[in-house]
């Protein structure tokens, strides 16, 4: 299987670069690529790897470039704008993809491409990192033992900072609001309206509901139409939150959200390898049928996210390279099952029970 060829794009990124470093580590020898080739070079010269530089916007020199590569680790955010021409010439030229990113509007662009990918015999698999496979793992173990569920609530308590990517993509959502699953359909609700007590893992902590991915992702694992994501946060700092919904309007202005991602770009750094090791994430759900009067929740340790995004990829790049299966968009724990979380470095099993 190490003979078939991947290509990271996005390798330069802070996230894209652990990735191709984790690979060289575990024998491979990925192709490098992104749009620079001035960033591409000093790591590809680094790690003795080859580097193609190529645009997203030239979809035909980007579709020559995947010729004869087995499987695309897609790195390079914003994914809303960067996922879509990177899964249309993986199509095209039979390569399996797969993303980091924990942006919905991209699971649904999968899933729409769905009927071609199946035709190509291509696998989409976005959301191969901390978005979303800890949390879509647990919802289909959690789906599992309660297939009559009608409500299912993901949370997560982590104590790993932004990449610069990642708080980029955070900046995009500030004029959007949040979002929810309702009777199958996603809903945007205002920032920090709903609110409730968790134990993730550690103790009971008031948290308040995000639009991560599982809202898309865990109804297309899972089927359960209502569907919650929340973190722990202080009352306060959801009060102010629920402050910037006023402002939505000026937040999903285009020089804002430009002022704003300058500032990430100037004040924005990963987690060193000392602070991720010394952080773990605790994952928790639970799922119900009130009608029957039925509940269960499930919880998962897991390492940082930032961890578990490079070697979940990685894991998920390696089955690619033996699958024979059908095509198609899957989410990653209906591609390798629910238990793939529990075979990361840093995972424990997840432990599912009544509280």
């Amino acid at each position: 299987m190490n003979n078939k060829q991947i290509l990271i794009y996005g390798a330069y990124g802070y996230t894209g670069e652990l990735i191709a470093r984790q690979a060289v580590a575990q024998g491979l020898k990925p192709i490098l690529s992104g749009r620079s080739a001035a960033k591409l070079q000093p790591l590809a010269n680094e790690l003795g790897l080859p580097a193609i530089a190529v645009s997203l916007d030239d979809q035909e020199t980007l579709v020559r470039t995947l010729q004869g590569v087995a499987v695309v680790i897609h790195c390079a955010g914003p994914f809303s704008a960067t996922a879509e021409p990177m899964m249309r010439a993986c199509i095209a030229s039979g390569a399996h993809y797969q993303d980091i990113t924990g942006e919905m509007s991209v699971y649904q662009q999968a899933h729409a491409l769905d009927a071609d990918a199946k035709a190509a015999g291509v696998v989409l698999c976005p959301g191969t990192g901390f978005d979303v496979i800890p949390t879509d793992c647990l919802a289909a173990a959690l789906h599992k033992v309660m297939t009559s569920a009608t409500h299912l609530t993901l949370g997560f308590d982590s104590d790993s900072g932004f990449s610069p990517g990642t708080a980029k993509t955070s900046i995009e959502s500030l004029g959007v609001g949040g979002a929810v699953r309702r009777n199958g359909t996603i809903e945007v609700v205002p920032h920090a309206e709903l609110t409730r007590k968790i134990n993730f893992g550690r103790g009971e902590k008031f948290a308040v509901a995000i639009p991560w991915g599982d809202v898309a992702t865990a109804y297309y694992s899972t089927e359960i139409p209502n569907i919650e994501v929340y973190i722990p946060m202080s009352p306060r700092r959801a009060k102010k939150m629920r402050k910037m919904n006023a402002f939505r309007w000026l937040l999903r202005m285009r020089w804002v959200q430009n002022w704003l991602k300058g500032k990430v770009e100037k004040s924005v750094r990963g987690p060193s390898t000392n602070q991720r090791a010394e952080q773990q994430t605790w994952v928790w759900g639970e799922v119900r049928n009130d009608r029957r009067g039925e509940r269960r929740v499930g919880r998962v340790v897991t390492a940082n996210g930032y961890d578990v995004t490079v070697h979940g990829s990685l894991a998920v790049m390696q089955y690619l390279l033996g699958y024979s299966g059908e095509g198609g968009y899957f989410t990653p724990s209906r591609l390798c099952g629910a238990e793939l979380v529990e075979k990361l470095p840093g995972s424990g099993a997840i432990k599912i029970g009544i509280d």
